[in-house]
């Protein structure tokens, strides 16, 4: 199976500008792509975690990664998904973050000569002349299309500054340095990024005159329609000292079950026919892909004796209960 079709058959694709071309692109190993992390927090949470899965499959089919850290988006704030204004970071904080940010994926993505590359926007956003930039970009964003964008459509009800209005135009930017500078021809992004990601491929078309493609994976929802990965304690950190590993184990045994099976199709890198036989699975069963899904991201995120010891202390902690 190709690797486009795999990331169907997993639920990952939510939107793409052009399938037949995206499709052909990754099939064929020809995608330098780019994936962003804005440094909200100094750790990487289980929302990274599904797209950094996304960037290692497509590693592994012969495509290059190009991860963006958001130094310079940061400043702003993405208003996407969100229902007031993100508090703001001071520059030491930023940089604090996007270094554990670095640190973290390295355990996921394969970095080096001819393999992935990390860079980060402060490089040059923060380096623009604001009357420049209303110049030579200003014209491609007609105001319009910007109001009728999902990603600002819930904050005109409440008020949405006009700090946050601009941040379509800086990750639109990106890409368009990205595309001129790194061979960048697609984006990949959560599915709330489809505005800014359309931004972005319609600044390169008016300015380049050439084409940009975007995909959108499926946010990871659980069945009642909310964002997983939070906790009573907040979100599901990647990073050991927030969230432990047997804490990581512990949220992903006792997620529901109607999201186990979906989640071992995203999440993990199982091999399809296995998790296709698992499909049939029922009761108790559920209780054992469970155990599967738990050990396996644990495995993916800490490493194999964590799991295995997470995956001990939780069977022994049910048993006394």
């Amino acid at each position: 199976m190709k690797i486009y079709d795999e990331l169907v058959a997993r639920g990952l694709i939510a939107q793409v500008t052009d399938e037949e071309k995206i499709k052909d692109i990754i099939n064929s190993g020809n995608a330098t792509f780019y994936i962003g992390f804005d440094p909200t927090a100094d750790s990487l949470h289980v929302g990274h975690f599904m797209a950094l899965c996304l960037m290692k499959r497509l590693q592994m089919a012969g495509n290059k990664p190009v991860v963006l850290l958001g130094g310079g988006t940061g400043y702003i704030g993405d208003p996407s998904g969100r229902t007031d204004l993100r508090s703001m970071m001071s520059p030491e904080t930023i940089q604090h973050n996007c270094a554990c940010f670095k640190k973290q994926m390295e355990k996921f993505i394969e970095f080096g000569e001819n393999k992935a590359i990390m860079v980060n926007n402060a490089d040059w956003l923060l380096e623009l002349n604001y009357v420049e930039l209303l110049r030579d970009m200003g014209a491609c964003f007609p105001v319009n299309n910007m109001l009728r964008a999902e990603c600002y459509k819930q904050r005109l009800e409440k008020g949405l500054s006009f700090l946050e209005f601009n941040y379509m135009v800086m990750q639109s930017y990106d890409y368009y340095y990205l595309y001129q500078n790194y061979g960048c021809n697609m984006q990949f992004g959560g599915d709330d990024q489809w505005s800014n990601m359309l931004g972005g491929t319609e600044l390169i078309r008016r300015k380049l005159g050439k084409d940009a493609y975007a995909m959108t994976i499926t946010l990871l929802k659980n069945s009642q329609g909310n964002k997983m990965g939070k906790t009573a304690k907040g979100a599901v950190w990647l990073d050991p000292n927030k969230t432990t590993s047997f804490e990581f184990y512990q949220y992903w045994r006792n997620i529901g079950e109607a999201d186990v099976l979906k989640c071992i199709r995203m999440l993990t890198f199982l091999p399809l026919e296995q998790i296709d036989a698992m499909d049939q699975w029922e009761g108790s069963q559920l209780n054992e892909a469970k155990e599967v899904l738990a050990y396996e991201l644990t495995k993916l995120v800490h490493d194999e004796e964590k799991a295995q010891k997470a995956k001990t202390v939780y069977e022994v902690g049910s048993v006394r209960e």
